[in-house]
């Protein structure tokens, strides 16, 4: 007869069920799948979505033989996360929403978006719950959301290795000693293709796409920052990767940064 714990246990593994991945199998799998496909001439790519981007399982399609490691967002570096590096984009409003008070939607609406407008301000400065102390109050939102991110920004870098995309990081971190400073960047035709591929769009519209984030960019960057958008003395590095391609950007950052770190010692 089962105890009160033992049931109450069994009925939360039945409502909430998990996936347990088992590394050696995982591991064993894909040398198996990689010698059969190349048999056949063809080479296999781990894709790291497939296993939540969970570095151990990167490892084990690169100890199985896969030729490479896949991943959709790769254009945002996920090849960080082969080392276990926490990796932040979209993540970082989930982190400063938590710690500022902010309503996360707030954070998604000024996301990298300065704004002049004070009657906008002034209405959505209702809606803030955090960043309200004394120093804070006569602030307009959007320079309440700069610093909820800015303060974000700086806490997870003094948690440990990490990437972080935009936002003005390397602003924020400019005392930060440890902090390699990439600008990463492509021509127009190359941008074009990539965001009509991933968002389904024709070329009118991918172009217009891209015109209006790189401005949108660029405002918030110079606007908040003491440096300028895309200029290259404002950085460490400046890559374009349509020359290179995503995965001979990456090998350039990694091999930059694996130097950079070498200098350090």
């Amino acid at each position: 007869m089962q105890s009160i714990a033992e049931t109450e246990e069994n009925m939360v593994k039945q409502l909430y069920p998990r996936v347990e991945i088992n590394l050696k199998y995982l591991t064993e799998n894909v040398a198996t799948v990689v010698k059969k496909c190349s048999e056949k001439g063809i080479k296999i790519a781990g894709v790291m979505k497939g296993t939540t981007g969970i570095p151990q399982c990167s490892k084990c399609f690169e100890d199985g033989g896969a030729s490479l490691i896949a991943s959709s967002r790769l254009e945002q570096l996920e090849d960080a996360k082969e080392f276990g590096i926490k990796y932040y984009d979209k993540e970082l409003l989930s982190r400063a929403a938590k710690e500022s008070g902010f309503c996360e939607e707030i954070l998604e609406n000024h996301d990298e978006r300065p704004t002049s407008s004070f009657l906008y301000n002034l209405v959505m400065d209702t809606y803030s719950f955090g960043y309200n102390a004394s120093h804070y109050v006569d602030m307009p939102i959007s320079h309440k959301v700069f610093l909820a991110q800015f303060d974000a920004i700086k806490k997870v870098a003094g948690e440990g290795p990490c990437v972080i995309v935009g936002r003005c990081a390397d602003y924020a971190l400019q005392d930060m000693k440890n902090c390699v400073h990439i600008f990463i960047y492509g021509n127009e035709d190359a941008k074009t293709q990539f965001v009509m591929k991933k968002y389904n769009v024709d070329a009118a519209k991918a172009k217009d796409m891209c015109n209006k984030k790189d401005k949108q960019r660029q405002s918030y960057y110079n606007y908040y920052s003491s440096k300028k958008w895309g200029r290259a003395d404002s950085y460490d590095l400046c890559i374009n990767s349509s020359v290179l391609g995503q995965e001979g950007t990456v090998r350039l950052i990694k091999q930059y940064v694996e130097d950079f770190e070498a200098r350090q010692k």
